[in-house]
């Protein structure tokens, strides 16, 4: 079953990742396709309300090349507590959007124009997500992109994630997140905000005492796959 939810995983990402290059690159000879991170926006944004950050588990372009071109390459450390500063990432929200929002005050009516400026940014964000994927984790930026944090404050007291008082802090779950949570510290019984959680469930599957979930619903679908 954990290679199932793998193999999807992968294949599902192999899938939307080529939406990176299309507007990192292919922007640079047609500008109007950087209005496309429109899209990725409000995909991110939208989804929060009801699934949390799941949008950037497989959905997002950029997430599913990280893990897949950085999976095996980058370091794979700690990923520091800088990057999950609260301060920082709202810092992050503001500069991009003040960065966005400039360029298009002073090339308003210019289609090609306010396109490349979104394609600059996409590109120069790119960049920085890969340095920081291979130096530290291939997750790493994920913690401080704009729209990850913002979908990450939107999600706050929802989507809880449960463990049911088979838990024995193996530290399995942590192992498996991608975003480097850690499962294991909710407690019996208890239920923890993951707000930066991707619902990939991954921890859930990785479980052998099948003790985590999203709610009964999620508990009871995993045990029946299981069985």
């Amino acid at each position: 079953m954990k290679a199932n939810n793998l193999a999807l995983r992968t294949n599902l990402q192999a899938f939307t990742w080529v939406g990176l290059p299309l507007v990192a690159i292919g922007g640079w000879f047609f500008p109007v396709l950087g209005f496309l991170l429109f899209g990725c926006m409000a995909g991110a944004v939208g989804l929060s309300f009801f699934r949390g950050r799941n949008w950037c588990d497989w959905m997002c372009p950029r997430g599913a090349f990280l893990d897949l071109a950085l999976g095996r390459l980058s370091r794979n450390i700690q990923i520091p507590k800088f990057f999950k500063n609260e301060f920082v990432r709202a810092f992050m929200v503001m500069f991009i959007f003040i960065v966005i929002g400039t360029q298009f005050y002073f090339s308003w009516g210019n289609i090609e124009a306010m396109g490349m400026a979104l394609v600059r940014v996409l590109t120069i964000t790119t960049v920085v997500a890969i340095l920081l994927g291979w130096g530290i984790h291939p997750r790493t930026w994920c913690r401080i992109c704009p729209m990850g944090t913002v979908a990450h404050w939107i999600a706050r007291s929802k989507n809880k994630l449960y463990a049911s008082s088979k838990c024995v802090s193996c530290g399995l779950c942590a192992k498996a997140c991608p975003m480097q949570l850690n499962p294991a510290g909710i407690g019996s019984g208890e239920a923890i905000d993951f707000s930066d959680c991707l619902r990939c469930s991954s921890c859930i599957i990785s479980c052998p005492k099948k003790a985590l979930s999203f709610g009964q619903s999620d508990a009871d679908r995993h045990c029946r796959l299981a069985a």
